[in-house]
């Protein structure tokens, strides 16, 4: 799945594009702003597009002095589909975060970064995930959480196409992250979409605090 422009999963024109901004707004827009936020192909297309979509009823057209403005028709039978594609990146976080809440060991915390969190990521980009967890450098992760970890993969794979990247760290392992300043850390505070446990910075500043008043 292309992580900046998943409705071209299935539609590859710049149809989607101009959808997924229909959809993210019940606020009619003209068609040189929806050029402007769909970000793809010219301005002359996009208005071919709607005017082609306005003719379906999917799309309304309301005339507005010498402008046009569009909004998705939410009553259009096609337009529960449209909303469905256009939100196929917060399904997966969602997917994500359910199979997590079904684990028998649970994680302190998970947080999605990086391309996917961000949405710029394309079609052969890793779903990076952070999973910070219990288990001490001497005794190592158990095989039920191994295979935890596996079976998510498999899922992230068939739910998207996607490779999921897991970066799991112990607690003391993120800890030591964190003081050490590590470059990856500047992506967890940018972009750390949280799928388990504690909202990221939440999470991180808890452990900072803990430490230092040790």
């Amino acid at each position: 799945m292309d992580m900046s422009n998943p409705t071209s999963t299935v539609i590859q024109t710049v149809d989607g594009p101009v959808l997924e901004v229909l959809a993210r707004t019940t606020a009619p827009l003209t068609g040189r702003k929806i050029h402007q936020l769909a970000a793809a192909g010219s301005e002359t297309g996009t208005r071919n597009v709607l005017r082609r979509l306005a003719r379906t009823g999917l799309v309304e057209a309301t005339e507005v002095g010498p402008a046009v403005q569009y909004k998705l028709n939410r009553d259009h039978l096609a337009a529960n589909a449209v909303i469905e594609l256009t939100s196929l990146r917060q399904r997966l976080f969602d997917g994500i975060r359910d199979e997590i809440r079904s684990w028998p060991i649970q994680p302190l915390h998970a947080s999605v970064f990086g391309s996917a969190a961000r949405g710029d990521g394309g079609v052969s980009s890793d779903v990076d995930l952070l999973i910070v967890h219990e288990f001490s450098a001497v005794e190592g992760p158990t095989q039920t959480w191994i295979d935890q970890i596996t079976e998510l993969a498999d899922r992230v794979f068939r739910w998207s196409g996607n490779h999921l990247q897991a970066y799991e760290l112990s607690s003391v392992g993120f800890l030591q992250h964190v003081q050490a300043g590590e470059p990856i850390v500047k992506d967890w505070r940018r972009d750390a979409i949280t799928v388990a446990g504690p909202e990221f910075r939440t999470f991180m500043n808890t452990h900072v605090h803990e430490e230092n008043a040790r």
